[in-house]
């Protein structure tokens, strides 16, 4: 679900970034989430408040790899 529609942040997004070891200090500076009008601050905060940094960093690097090459268009020869 989007939560900063400012910003188009989803809640995927704010905890995959709080797993990998974010605070929301650093999500807020690295998305933009809650930075515009303020009304998804609540709702980000309670998102990284739920993660843990339990998955390492390269489970962060493998999930964006994973969307971003989903996210293309077939290479035809």
């Amino acid at each position: 679900m989007i939560v900063c529609v400012c910003r188009r942040v989803s809640d995927r997004e704010i905890a995959r970034h709080a797993r990998a070891g974010m605070d929301f200090d650093d999500i807020q500076f690295e998305l933009g989430v809650a930075s515009q009008c303020g009304q998804c601050e609540g709702c980000a905060r309670d998102i990284v408040a739920q993660c843990s940094a339990t998955r390492p960093v390269a489970a962060l690097a493998a999930e964006g790899t994973t969307e971003w090459a989903s996210s293309q268009p077939s290479a035809q020869a």
